[in-house]
């Protein structure tokens, strides 16, 4: 008996290829996001694709899917290049998310019954201090996952929808505010204010702290960016000077 073939099914070869480009994909974005690829650095697909020993459909796919999410852009006829950064954009993003999670705040101080999801968030930030985790990585995912359960408390999918997407762009910047200790213990304080007082019925206030937690996370990401980006580059011109001497001898 001749076993029929799903028509659903996606051939072996093309799942290997979009798992590839999976891996190659979260490989620059991490290059990306740690400044190891500066903004305005410029390459092509040939380069990423023999420094990944990959073949260049792989790389293509990668990087068209790092254009939609406005990491790098294709330059006509020149290859591909980091997005400059632009503080004015990422300004932009933070001022659309403070509005979600006010708004978001305000519906679920309106609400008869707590959602769940603020339930699960107790859980996590109203700790004893000794039950408070340290690790600026876990941390990172915690801090975004707040915010997104907050929005998605409110019980709006399109206002949870929006807001993940904003979530994931300012993702590059918003990571380093864990980068120091004293940002971390800051954050379980005012986490915990704010859920205490919108299980408190209290939308004025939480919105006000949230305001200012965000505000204040912001101009942190701003002054480390920038310190960061300022170290990469003089390290970077560091190794092609040492280079250009190695050559010249």
């Amino acid at each position: 008996m001749v076993e029929m073939s799903r028509p659903d099914k996606k051939p072996r070869g093309r799942v290997r290829s979009e798992n590839l480009a999976e891996r190659i994909y979260e490989a620059l974005k991490q290059e990306i996001f740690y400044f190891r690829l500066l903004p305005g650095d410029r390459f092509s697909e040939t380069e990423i694709a023999e420094r990944m020993g990959v073949s260049r459909t792989p790389v293509r796919e990668a990087l068209f899917r790092l254009q939609r999410e406005s990491y790098v852009e294709v330059l006509f006829r020149s290859g591909w290049r980091v997005r400059p950064f632009n503080f004015e954009y990422f300004e932009d993003l933070y001022d659309v998310r403070t509005i979600l999670e006010t708004a978001a705040i305000k519906k679920i101080c309106e609400m008869d019954v707590t959602p769940d999801e603020l339930n699960m968030l107790k859980t996590v930030w109203l700790v004893p201090d000794v039950e408070r985790l340290d690790d600026p990585a876990l941390l990172s995912g915690m801090d975004e996952q707040f915010h997104l359960l907050l929005v998605k408390g409110a019980g709006s999918e399109e206002m949870a929808r929006i807001h993940a997407g904003i979530s994931e762009r300012i993702r590059i910047i918003r990571r380093l505010d864990f980068t120091k200790p004293p940002r971390i213990e800051a954050t379980y304080n005012e986490h915990g204010k704010i859920l205490k007082a919108i299980l408190q019925k209290r939308p004025e206030q939480a919105q006000m702290m949230l305001k200012a937690h965000i505000e204040e996370s912001r101009s942190e990401v701003r002054k480390i960016t920038l310190h960061m980006l300022h170290s990469a580059r003089e390290e970077s011109e560091s190794e092609f000077l040492a280079r250009l001497g190695q050559e010249n001898m």
